[in-house]
């Protein structure tokens, strides 16, 4: 009962959403709980609608969320894969892992990345202008953002359990808000969620300015 009533008062405190959130795990976190991305993801769509309902002004709520599953390099994502796929029945899920690409569902965009890394992104865009003959001279950020495969800046970026971030998303992150929880995946609750939701509207986002 405390715990319900807890999770109310932080609900009504949250009159803000990011537009896009990223949480990053690793195998180990997947395999202790690979039922916590459908969860996230349920997550993310009650609060939006609870906080449209309370202010139809407001926007749209949390419009995609990305989960990075840390393994090494061209992971699979193996046994864990049903759990993956199960986002899919709740909203749009689009599943990177190796060389393939998985669409399916419909709703808020959930982007899960098994093994996947910035830095190897950010190579790859430029081999890929290299193949295109891009001028050297015509080459800007927006050029550069063009050519990434997860094409979307994170608002708020979520590590769970203390460790350190990866590399993902290392261009497209670089303003984002960090949160290093110290609690672990598989213990993580929906008030440890809307605490950091709650933590991010009282930030003022400064966009490296």
């Amino acid at each position: 009962m405390i715990y319900w009533l807890y999770a109310r008062l932080l609900k009504q405190q949250i009159t803000e959403l990011p537009g896009q959130v990223c949480f990053m795990i690793d195998a180990r976190d997947m395999l202790d709980a690979p039922e916590h991305l459908y969860r996230v993801t349920s997550w993310c769509n009650d609060i939006s609608a609870e906080v449209a309902k309370r202010d139809t002004g407001k926007s749209p709520g949390i419009r995609g969320l990305t989960f990075h599953i840390s393994t090494p390099p061209h992971g699979e994502p193996g046994e864990y894969l049903p759990a993956i796929r199960k986002i899919g029945t709740i909203s749009r899920l689009i599943l990177h892992y190796g060389d393939r690409q998985e669409v399916t569902g419909k709703g808020m965009d959930v982007v899960v990345a098994v093994g996947k890394s910035g830095r190897e992104e950010i190579t790859e865009c430029i081999r890929r202008m290299a193949r295109d003959r891009v001028s050297p001279e015509t080459v800007n950020e927006q050029l550069l953002d063009s050519y990434l495969t997860f094409r979307y800046a994170p608002d708020i970026v979520v590590k769970s359990g203390g460790n350190n971030l990866t590399d993902f998303l290392i261009w497209q992150s670089v303003y984002s808000e960090l949160f290093f929880s110290d609690i672990n995946w598989k213990h993580f609750r929906f008030v440890d969620f809307l605490r950091i939701l709650r933590d991010y509207q009282s930030r003022i986002r400064r966009f490296g300015k």
